[in-house]
């Protein structure tokens, strides 16, 4: 149902778009995000696009990721910018069918299969 790609290694300071394709269902009025996961980290959601097109992003990942919608492709993407190693992670997009926000993992309908992302120093 939800396709992810765009992941690699990279160098601090290069970017990376990452792509999450949707099947089955239409992402328009769906509430979408991105989330994260380091090894022996808990999974952290960094940017969520909702259902009207509002956007909100993780602390630290303010002012270099930017998640963004094509209704037509419907395909969700998270660029990223100026990447640090602490970015580092498997990267997973997710979608809540519905009005109504997600607020914690376990809202979410679908997950993607997760694309690793490897910052290098």
């Amino acid at each position: 149902q939800l396709q992810a790609s765009g992941g690699g290694s990279v160098q601090a300071g290069e970017s990376l778009r990452l792509s999450c394709r949707a099947s089955g269902f239409s992402i328009s009025n769906t509430h979408m995000a991105w989330y994260r996961q380091a090894p022996g980290k808990e999974r952290e959601r960094v940017a969520r696009i909702t259902n009207v097109g509002g956007t909100n992003y993780a602390d630290s990942v303010k002012g270099r990721f930017t998640i963004s919608g094509d209704n037509a492709k419907e395909t969700v993407y998270l660029q990223m910018h100026s990447l640090k190693p602490e970015d580092t992670a498997v990267y997973y997009c997710a979608a809540r069918l519905g009005s109504t926000a997600a607020t914690k993992v376990a809202d979410y309908t679908y997950w993607g299969q997760g694309t690793q992302v490897t910052v290098s120093s």
